[in-house]
């Protein structure tokens, strides 16, 4: 059997997107996530299908390349983690550690360093429910892993560093309650409360996620509906055509993927229209979004014009990129 028999045969996944009952706006923002290797949080009450969401998005991932599958083999053979019997690993990783796990569980570490869930989801996806829950040391140690996509685990005589190139999925309810800005449940949280809770997710870890969408609760009429989205394979070929587009763009080059553009590639393939400009500015006053939030709006807006093939970043994309800083608009 060669390498291509394996990957169609082992590569498959059972859940996919038909699967999902509205939600349509989430479901376009995790198709633009991994269209450009964009990190996400969905924001949302218990039940509204956060998890659901997050456990399709390795269908709508392109396969895994050769290399990525001995990386990803590699990495589950030195944590123990290998299935008996298989040699090389053809899926797309989804990892969904409890929000228990210590800072040594998640970035890796032990007196025989061991890869940790971050490494764990190397080319994968490091969903994250319930992520106000998370000790706060544990999400502050994710802040260098997402900006580098490696992760060096140090001790008195060793250093060894491990790949950590994953889409983060974060999922949280709105407020302690579950139900602040709910259409038919009122919150219950008093405001104090409420500025609590939002401050457990700090600024930076925020200002590295791309992505912020809300998942409301499914109206009476959605949940009777029989589901029939667009499945995933449909979606993954728009994603593969998003990520050829940025294959060659970056090419020779260290990346090959939006979301990792250093400040150079930005001014380069990023050009806004001065209409644009006006646009951002706005957005800046209103949302009071940092100078890497901006960054991320920018990288998010250069993969929707990818999904569309267009040249150039135009005011539709800017203006979806910006709808998907939705949570900054909350910040107390």
């Amino acid at each position: 059997m060669d390498l291509a028999e394996i990957f169609s045969l082992n590569g498959k996944y059972d859940l996919d997107f038909s699967d999902v009952k509205g939600q349509e706006q989430a479901r376009r923002a995790l198709e633009v996530a991994v269209a450009g290797g964009h990190n996400v949080l969905m924001v949302g009450p218990p039940g509204s299908g956060k998890t659901m969401l997050a456990r399709r998005l390795p269908s709508i991932m392109p396969e895994l390349e050769v290399e990525e599958a001995v990386e990803v083999t590699r990495i589950y053979s030195i944590a123990g983690l290998l299935p008996s019997g298989i040699s090389l690993l053809t899926r797309r990783p989804f990892r969904k550690p409890h929000h228990t796990i210590s800072e040594v569980g998640l970035v890796g570490g032990g007196r025989f360093p061991r890869p940790g869930e971050i490494s764990l989801s190397h080319c994968g996806v490091l969903f994250l429910d319930e992520l106000t829950e998370f000790r706060q040391s544990a999400l502050e140690a994710l802040r260098q892993p997402l900006e580098d996509g490696e992760v060096s685990v140090s001790r008195s005589l060793i250093t060894v560093t491990f790949p950590a190139r994953f889409i983060l999925i974060g999922a949280m309810n709105p407020c302690p309650c579950g139900f602040r800005g709910d259409r038919s449940i009122p919150c219950q949280c008093p405001e104090n409360l409420y500025r609590q809770y939002r401050h457990k997710v700090s600024g930076p870890i925020l200002d590295r996620i791309d992505i912020h969408i809300p998942v409301p609760r499914l109206t009476r009429e959605e949940l009777l509906r029989s589901p029939g989205g667009e499945g995933s394979e449909i979606i993954r070929e728009r994603v593969k055509r998003a990520r050829d587009i940025q294959r060659k763009r970056f090419v020779d080059q260290r990346i090959k993927e939006n979301s990792g553009m250093t400040q150079n590639q930005l001014r380069t393939y990023c050009k806004i229209s001065p209409s644009g400009q006006e646009i951002l500015a706005q957005a800046i006053d209103k949302l009071r979004i940092s100078a890497r939030g901006l960054d991320r709006i920018l990288k998010v807006a250069r993969t929707i014009a990818d999904l569309e093939d267009a040249k150039a970043i135009e005011l539709p994309h800017l203006a979806e990129a910006i709808q998907y800083r939705s949570w900054d608009r909350e910040r107390p």
